[in-house]
């Protein structure tokens, strides 16, 4: 009996001790993470730290130059006679009331009564096939002067050969310019109008 009282008594004293001794060592623990916690500095630092990199501006670019002037117009070249190569063109005047006209000064106003009077008068190309195969002849054309000088309703009348010079001397009559008629002091239309163009090489004449 005395025995089993002793057993008693010193296990709840070994219980007891081993409860004391665990609870210091949690609170040594404790206190030794308090003591780490009071130790840690945060330092806050407002102020970034300077870089070494170099801050860049953009510079603009520089204004384009100014537009070039653009070169004056030169004035068109007259155009020049087709006489090349040995070929000849029979120019004759036109037929105006009955009168052969001769050609007059260029920029003739409209100021005096008169008839047409011819200002430019372009000579027509002589076709390649009919040059080399040597033909030559004439077209008889019938056309109308406007009331500003130019020339329209341009229609062959004959042609000897046919066909072969009638579309060179439709294309060169249509560039003529006149010096309308005018009566009164107003240009007239004068339509009925005809004339003769040429085709013939050097050896021919």
């Amino acid at each position: 009996m005395v025995r089993f009282l002793v057993s008693i008594l010193l296990g709840a004293a070994v219980t007891f001790g081993l409860f004391s001794f665990m609870a210091f060592l949690i609170a040594s623990g404790d206190r030794a993470q308090e003591e780490q916690l009071e130790n840690i500095v945060v330092e806050v630092n407002t102020t970034p730290p300077k870089s070494a990199a170099e801050t860049r501006r953009r510079v603009p670019p520089p204004p384009p130059p100014p537009p070039k002037t653009p070169p004056k117009p030169q004035a068109p070249e007259p155009e020049a006679n087709n006489n090349q190569g040995g070929i000849e063109f029979n120019m004759p005047g036109v037929q105006l009331a009955g009168a052969n006209t001769g050609l007059s000064a260029p920029g003739a106003g409209f100021g005096r009564d008169g008839e047409a009077t011819p200002i430019v008068r372009i000579e027509p190309k002589y076709p390649i096939q009919a040059a080399r195969d040597g033909k030559e002849g004439w077209v008889r054309l019938s056309f109308t002067i406007n009331e500003i000088g130019g020339v329209e309703d341009v229609k062959v009348i004959e042609a000897e050969p046919k066909r072969i010079f009638d579309k060179e001397a439709k294309r060169a009559l249509r560039k003529w310019k006149y010096k309308p008629k005018v009566v009164d002091g107003k240009p007239q239309k004068q339509p009925g109008l005809t004339v003769q163009l040429d085709f013939k090489m050097d050896g021919g004449r």
